[in-house]
């Protein structure tokens, strides 16, 4: 069987900058460039490397960008007050405070102090509400809607499709599941959201046409998983150890590549595949955000 075709998230992602630089480029005609936010807090590798991927994109697109560093101890009292003083910067139309926050800290508090206007992660609850009742005046979350937007661009039909979620976590799972199913070009699908207490999930699995990984287990999805022919969506991201490598570790995702490849109809690689598309949609929100406030 010929390998199967990869769904390329960073060529994709640049198709989406492009478009985006034209609607920045017609803000700044109007002496209006996109601001956004950056929190994070403590010294988390992957964070440090996550934010620093998307201040990279801000500076190649023309978007404005402050990061703000605190201590891992810092009180919910102080983050939530630079949240307050981001909220009412006329300059920054967007704000991000990096996941995961330290434990000490509640992050359906800090989320929830993130002014749904500037809310360009999607994870305030009036957001989020209108994410159930499909409001387009809401901000999606960057993940689920880089994965729709990845499925689409890639002329993947959803409607009607048999669409199986691993994971049912807030950030990508749940919120996804809920978008899949709408009523609209990039969903109609039919929704099966797995989790760690599915009875027989290799049974929900095969029947998949389309099959999305994101259960934080390296590797769980094996080729005897995947049906002949399934669309296969990799959102993990796990490190793994392996003495072959200068740190004595890799990172891998939530599926057996090289044995589900040569099964599946369409794959992401990863990395590759959906990560670029997190930050792309970060940026569209950021950018729709400013175009709101110009009006």
């Amino acid at each position: 069987m010929p390998p199967a075709n990869l769904i390329d998230g960073r060529s994709i992602a640049r198709q989406l900058q492009d478009e985006l630089a034209q609607r920045i480029a017609t803000l700044k005609a109007k002496d209006v460039q996109p601001g956004l936010a950056f929190v994070r807090v403590g010294e988390d590798p992957a964070s440090k490397v996550y934010v620093g991927r998307k201040e990279k994109t801000c500076a190649e697109l023309g978007i404005y960008s402050k990061t703000h560093v605190l201590a891992e101890t810092t009180s919910e009292g102080d983050l939530l007050s630079l949240l307050d003083r981001l909220n009412s910067d006329a300059r920054l139309h967007g704000i991000l405070v990096q996941a995961p926050l330290p434990a000490h800290l509640s992050a359906t508090v800090v989320y929830s102090r993130v002014h749904p206007d500037k809310d360009v992660d999607g994870f305030n609850p009036i957001n989020v509400g209108k994410l159930m009742l499909d409001d387009p005046t809401g901000y999606l979350p960057c993940t689920p809607a880089g994965i729709c937007e990845l499925l689409r661009r890639s002329e993947v039909k959803t409607s009607g499709a048999e669409v199986v979620v691993l994971g049912r976590g807030n950030i990508v799972g749940k919120p996804l599941a809920v978008m899949l199913c709408q009523k609209n070009k990039s969903g109609n699908a039919t929704v099966t959201l797995c989790h760690s207490a599915t009875r027989d999930i290799r049974s929900h699995c095969r029947r998949a046409d389309i099959l999305i990984a994101a259960i934080g287990v390296a590797e769980f999805v094996r080729a005897d998983m995947v049906k002949p022919g399934a669309v296969v969506v990799d959102v993990g991201v796990n490190r793994v150890s392996d003495s072959t490598t200068k740190n004595g570790s890799r990172l891998v995702g939530d599926v057996d590549f090289a044995a589900v490849q040569p099964i599946a109809g369409m794959i992401t690689p990863n990395p590759g595949g959906v990560g670029p598309m997190t930050i792309a949609m970060l940026m569209q929100n950021t950018v729709s955000a400013a175009e709101r406030a110009a009006r």
